[in-house]
């Protein structure tokens, strides 16, 4: 495949984002969904849990076929797929129909992880961080200004129709991509059975990527257990703001999003160790501001502004550094770290729900920073451990 413009680097990331909008819809609705579904609140904390196993199922059962099929196709297909699922969602009537509805969601929308290999393979090697940020920023700000979207649409028309309006909008995504992707094919095809039977052996053999897979998974976790419980937060302050306001909060992240590409050109020419201890102490310091203005709308923007731009800053620096490791290896690299990636939000969901349920916004304070917290200590170890010897980290091949 010959490198690509702009353009399509541009189209990426619009599709990356509107994809995995997909995942982040219930967020600002959950309240409304446990009223119109009578459960109680606790409960609709399984929908963002189920989205995101169903997302990291569907990156490891099929994220690492992007190292045998054609991958515009692989592409196309599963968006196709995605707009009949989010059908299936807004028909559900029951929560248990809801939650495997959710998971199902979560399956399909594994596109923007075919997306990010196919990037960083038609980008050149010397501009591969700052491509793949551009995409990575597409992805951030589709998740960010999908709780603006849903809190806006659901607070007018209900949030069915959410997932309806999604639905078409993933038909004419799919048509979309179909004709303006170049096929890209992988450049070392693997048999089925060998990409599966090799990614415990590649997560055994790659310290790089088991060190920034923890980092990506805490970091992650730790953006979840805040995201999955702010229109808890907010329903509970005074005068009760509703989806319309937790929405209005993906506007303001979005300023985390579009500093990936900038991101991005550090990971380029820097130690990637740098970018991640400052990403880090970022995302840990949001939750001091969060726990300190729990009450004050302001402090709560600042701190997302803050959690946003770590997040992002963590999650870029990870990629720039395993897609470095091994051309032949892009899918199946990537299919290890974002499958921890989306277990840790997985776990940052659950962890969420049970902490604001036993303690409330502190107890939810208190599990994000835990979280963020375990990654810095393995970041600082892994830095500890290398110094006394000189080593200098690996360099991108």
């Amino acid at each position: 495949m010959r490198r690509a413009g702009s353009s399509l680097f541009a189209l990426l990331a619009v599709a990356a984002g509107a994809i995995a909008a997909n995942l982040y819809y219930a967020q600002p609705l959950l309240p409304t969904i446990a009223a119109d579904l009578a459960v109680p609140a606790r409960r609709v904390g399984a929908l963002p849990m189920a989205t995101q196993l169903g997302y990291g199922a569907g990156m490891l059962l099929l994220v690492p076929l992007g190292d045998r099929l054609e991958r515009r196709g692989l592409i196309v297909a599963m968006t196709g797929l995605s707009s009949v699922v989010l059908v299936g969602v807004a028909l559900a009537r029951e929560l248990d129909t809801l939650v495997a509805a959710s998971f199902l969601l979560g399956f399909a929308s594994m596109v923007p992880q075919v997306i990010v290999p196919y990037a960083a393979t038609a980008a050149p090697q010397d501009s591969r961080g700052r491509r793949v940020g551009t995409v990575m920023s597409g992805l951030l700000v589709g998740i960010l200004l999908s709780r603006t979207l849903s809190g806006f649409v659901g607070a007018a028309w209900g949030w069915r129709s959410v997932y309806f309006l999604a639905a078409g909008l993933m038909l004419a995504l799919a048509a979309l991509l179909a004709l303006r992707l170049p096929a890209q094919r992988p450049e070392v095809p693997v048999a089925t059975g060998e990409i599966y039977a090799s990614l415990g052996r590649i997560f055994a053999r790659q310290p790089i990527l088991r060190l920034h897979s923890l980092l990506g998974a805490m970091t992650f976790g730790a953006f979840s257990v805040f995201w999955s419980t702010l229109a808890f937060q907010l329903a509970a302050l005074p005068p009760h703001y509703g989806s319309v306001v937790v929405g209005a909060y993906g506007l303001v992240g979005v300023s985390g999003a579009l500093a990936a590409p900038l991101v991005g050109r550090f990971a380029d020419r820097r130690d990637p160790r740098i970018l991640n201890g400052l990403a880090i102490v970022a995302t840990l310091g949001s939750f001091g501001i969060f726990a300190v203005g729990a009450s004050s709308l302001a402090a709560l923007a600042v701190g997302v502004v803050l959690l946003d731009v770590g997040a992002q800053a963590n999650h870029v620096s990870n990629q720039t550094r395993i897609f470095g490791l091994d051309a032949a290896l892009r899918s199946r690299l990537n299919t290890i770290y974002m499958t921890s990636y989306f277990a840790g939000g997985a776990l940052g969901s659950w962890v969420g729900a049970w902490a604001w349920s036993r303690a409330g916004w502190p107890g939810v304070c208190g599990a994000g920073a835990a979280m963020a917290a375990i990654a810095l200590v393995a970041l600082v170890r892994e830095v500890a451990r290398r110094a006394p010897r000189g080593r200098r980290y690996p360099a991108a091949s």
